[in-house]
């Protein structure tokens, strides 16, 4: 077991002061808490195109880099895929960003381990505040990874990647399901033929 602070290095998100402001056409993308999702990832065309006005020098997200959510009532990661690089992207203040620093670590491993459940249960004990819980930094500094062998680590992602194929198909069929029975009863109400 390895403490986060000794294999990564975290750094806050872009201080955007009061609302981010859409600008149309910008180059600049700000990614929110509203964009991200553990199931999904980052929905890139969902991203607010910004203007950064403050006065600190933007550091752009990049490929490996992990965004963790520091507010409500999960707190989670996404490992950042290879889609950022046709974007310049910072993450609102909501975010922690964390960048594996040990060779022995994959970024998307660390993604997949902040999320199961012994990660899980030490951020929800450590989580403050009364009526929105959030992390600090130290806190998730001081996260315990499990770090074994890489070639373990890649051995489940791939069983991770597989599975979440598997959900995608999944999803599908039972939309596609819930199409077939919703054309069914439209045709039942309005008196035409299966």
């Amino acid at each position: 077991m390895k403490k986060l602070k000794d294999i990564a290095k975290i750094t806050a998100g872009y201080p955007f002061r009061g609302t981010i402001k859409t600008v149309p056409n910008s180059l600049v993308i700000a990614i929110q808490m509203k964009d991200v999702s553990v199931e999904n990832g980052i929905n890139w065309s969902n991203c607010t195109r910004t203007v950064l006005l403050g006065k600190k020098t933007p550091t752009w997200l990049q490929a490996n880099d992990i965004l963790f959510t520091t507010r409500g009532m999960k707190n989670y990661a996404v490992h950042i895929d290879t889609s950022v690089n046709s974007y310049q992207a910072v993450p609102s203040p909501h975010f922690l960003v964390i960048q594996s620093t040990s060779p022995d670590v994959s970024s998307d491993y660390l993604a997949w381990a902040l999320n199961q459940t012994a990660c899980q249960r030490y951020f929800q004990r450590s989580s403050e505040g009364s009526l929105t819980k959030s992390i600090r930094r130290e806190v998730l500094e001081q996260c315990l990874i499990q770090v074994p062998p890489l070639a373990e680590q890649q051995r489940i992602m791939r069983i991770q990647s597989t599975i979440a194929k598997e959900n995608t198909i999944l999803n599908q069929l039972i939309d596609n399901n819930n199409k077939l029975m919703a054309t069914i009863a439209n045709k039942i109400t309005t008196g035409r033929k299966l």
